[in-house]
């Protein structure tokens, strides 16, 4: 069962009540014609997947969210979406749990972290045909975390802030299109990765960072123009294009 809506800051909406997964509904309409932009959401998913294709745990009550654009950018820009969407979940969470804002951080590439524990995930998907399409996957946990021994997480209601996943959503789209607005297509990711650091979590300190094929320890420096992490490591600087951090401690 579907319900179609078109509130969420002019974009158009599709509400489900069980979907496998928002990111493949939203793929299966662009392979069908859809040329978004479009919000896909579930109230609770059966087939929810993570990066490398984790499982995501989708118990009811959290946000499950998948935002379907249509030739957003260039193809080869079109990864710095992961650092613009981290930036809209930040926001939005910012606003609507206020008295939490100070203990929000980014983890690289696309986790929003809350305390040190991760509270939101995103997960960038494309599509070729018959037109270039992105499904930008959200995930906040509102009302439930799973309990993970790779990476401690946790939720908004665990932490004291009783907010639905609805004014989430609203929030998000809202600062979704303000972001989107600012990157430009690619053109702005000077200003997306500067506001990008801003609220990144180990920035100057101390990781590991967890390649398919080994550990890489070192000093995260920031970022290079496209958004691959830059560690100083005992040998040199190296530049990560994907990989997974950990050793960013509690706080």
């Amino acid at each position: 069962m579907n319900r179609e809506a078109t509130d969420l800051a002019g974009v158009r909406h599709i509400a489900y009540e069980a979907l496998g997964s928002t990111n493949a509904e939203a793929l299966a309409r662009a392979r069908a014609g859809e040329s978004g932009p479009l919000w896909i959401t579930a109230d609770t998913q059966t087939a929810g997947r993570g990066r490398r294709g984790s499982a995501w745990i989708s118990a009811p009550g959290n946000l499950y969210a998948t935002l379907l654009l249509t030739d957003p950018s260039p193809k080869e820009t079109a990864p710095q979406l992961s650092f613009v969407a981290a930036l809209a979940v930040h926001d939005a969470v910012a606003e609507c749990a206020a008295q939490l804002g100070p203990m929000l951080s980014l983890k690289w590439p696309n986790d929003l972290l809350l305390g040190g524990k991760k509270l939101a995930g995103i997960l960038i998907e494309g599509e070729s045909e018959p037109a270039f399409a992105v499904a930008i996957g959200i995930g906040v946990n509102c009302v439930h975390h799973p309990d993970d021994t790779r990476y401690p997480a946790t939720d908004l209601a665990a932490e004291g802030a009783i907010v639905a996943p609805r004014q989430i959503l609203a929030a998000l789209s809202a600062a979704m299109q303000r972001r989107l607005g600012q990157w430009r297509r690619g053109e702005g990711f000077s200003a997306i990765r500067t506001d990008w650091l801003k609220r990144a979590a180990g920035l100057g300190k101390q990781i590991q960072v967890r390649l398919p094929e080994e550990e890489l320890n070192g000093l995260f420096e920031g970022l290079d123009e496209a958004g691959r992490l830059l560690l100083q490591g005992p040998a040199g600087r190296i530049t990560v294009t994907a990989g997974e951090i950990f050793g960013l401690g509690q706080s």
